[in-house]
């Protein structure tokens, strides 16, 4: 028996071809040897309720995009079942999104966003925006919002894309993170693990917060953290301009005495790591802590090649936008998928 580790592998190796095949589903061809699966994964041991109109006119009802996700999940487990895993001889295969991996038979989950890029995810920790997830994660980008308003609905599936388990996760944090490993764990291990928290927890829209994290960017040179915090000035008006034009409130000048503060305290490295803690402190304020053992060692050792966006809210907010303007890496398929056309 092959372990999940190994089909998976294969999974990556077999993905055009599977991902050839749903399209074909989605197109209404060849479903027949897709409807024994499709039962047995469907709401009672019944065929889901799309798939009379899929066979009939090679579409799909008006759904909702939350719907258009599990349409993806059982199509891609029939054809995984009767197509890219049928030379195998393995028992029937699960979708159990609500164990937190919709595959569990592989470990993997399925994102299927559409061309905005973005899911929402549970939230268990935030470090798992810098250590990435528990499982690998095949990524769907369907043309659900291109096709929604233009009934019916003939969905396809545009571009895809394989991400190991450390992979998802923020692709600049952990760049960050990553950079700060080679020198300051072996410098001052209690300042590294306070950075890592203020990278676990950071809002990369809130202006305060991205002028620290610049600064801790090129902790190492105090120079560069200089021309940050005399940038920052600059930075703060422009802000208050754009949010004037918005009719938002303007950023309170305690947030840019904040940022100058930095300049007085010696070394001015540490300015920066008691400026990112304080961050942190207000703001998260009880949702914080810092990274447990395990965390700490998934840190030291990982690789920590993130390589999506994931903002931190009630949930992750996990964009692909950047995955798919990436060069091609392993296991990917960032190009669109070509139409099949038929002969008329």
């Amino acid at each position: 028996m092959k372990s999940k580790e190994d089909l998976r592998r294969i999974l990556e190796t077999r993905l055009e071809p599977t991902i050839e095949r749903m399209n074909d589903a989605l197109a209404g061809r060849n479903l027949a040897e897709l409807e024994a699966t499709l039962k047995r994964v469907g709401k009672n041991s019944e065929l889901p309720h799309w798939f009379k109109q899929l066979k009939a006119d090679a579409s799909l009802p008006n759904l909702d995009g939350k719907t258009i996700g599990s349409v993806v999940e059982m199509l891609l487990v029939a054809v995984i079942e009767t197509s890219t895993f049928k030379d195998l001889s393995l028992p029937p295969f699960k979708i159990n999104p609500a164990r937190g991996v919709d595959l569990p038979d592989l470990d993997l989950g399925v994102k299927s966003p559409s061309e905005n890029f973005c899911t929402s995810e549970p939230f268990f920790s935030g470090y798992e925006r810098i250590l990435g997830s528990d499982h690998d994660a095949l990524v769907l980008i369907t043309d659900y919002q291109q096709k929604k308003n233009t009934p019916p609905l003939k969905l396809q599936i545009a571009k895809y894309h394989y991400l190991t388990k450390t992979q998802l996760a923020d692709k600049r944090l952990c760049s960050v993170a990553r950079k700060l490993r080679d020198w300051l764990v072996d410098e001052n291990p209690a300042w590294a693990k306070r950075v890592l928290k203020f990278l676990a927890y950071i809002n990369q829209s809130d202006w305060r917060a991205k002028q620290i994290l610049k600064m801790v960017g090129v902790l190492d040179d105090e120079s560069e953290i200089k021309k940050i915090i005399l940038k920052s000035k600059k930075d703060f008006e422009a802000a208050n301009k754009s949010l004037a034009k918005k009719g938002r409130p303007a950023l309170p000048d305690l947030e840019l005495e904040s940022i100058a503060s930095v300049a007085s305290i010696t070394p001015i490295k540490s300015g920066v790591i008691d400026a990112a803690e304080n961050w942190v402190t207000e703001i998260q304020k009880e949702l914080s802590r810092g990274p447990n053992d395990n965390e700490w060692e998934r840190y030291l050792s990982g690789p920590l090649d993130g390589m999506i966006g994931v903002s931190l809210a009630l949930q992750w907010r996990y964009n692909f936008g950047q995955l798919f303007k990436a060069p091609r890496v392993r296991g990917s398929g960032g190009q669109p998928m070509k139409p099949k056309v038929e002969s008329q």
